[in-house]
């Protein structure tokens, strides 16, 4: 849809994109009983990994932890998990740069587009290893606020 104006066109996109997210945060607020899945949601390991493929499958880092937030707030998840999947987002995402190098390049990527997909799944995979076995303290810490 071409309104004429870019600036006009982006910030009318943007407030979709806000509405929407607020629509889905509502609906994920709504489901605070998920007791078939307690072994899942207090284990950090296995949120880090569902964030993981939540992103992969979604395309948006932001959807998948606009749903984690929403999970929290409900009580629904735990912090420490919460903090978990929110690191499997950071992974997942990377799944993006990916999928793109691999449009442009016509398969594998290569050259730059190669080297800026292994700058950024290297630097989100060292903060998820270095963050993930300090879950429980860094939710401890953010508890105080």
């Amino acid at each position: 849809m071409d309104l004429g104006n870019p600036v006009i066109t982006t910030l009318i996109g943007l407030v979709v994109f806000y509405i929407g997210l607020k629509m889905f945060s509502g609906g994920m607020k709504s489901m605070g009983n998920m007791d078939h899945l307690s072994y899942f949601i207090h284990n950090p390991y296995w949120m880090f990994f569902g964030g993981i493929v939540m992103t992969l499958l979604w395309q948006s880092s932001s959807l998948s932890t606009t749903a984690i937030i929403a999970l929290v707030a409900s009580g629904a998840v735990p912090l420490p998990a919460a903090i978990a999947a929110v690191l499997g987002a950071n992974i997942g995402t990377t799944g993006t740069i990916w999928l793109a190098g691999v449009l442009v390049s016509d398969g594998m990527p290569k050259g730059e587009t190669l080297r800026i997909a292994i700058a950024h799944t290297g630097v989100n995979l060292f903060m998820a290893i270095t963050l993930l076995p300090f879950v429980y303290p860094i939710a401890r810490f953010l508890s105080r606020f």
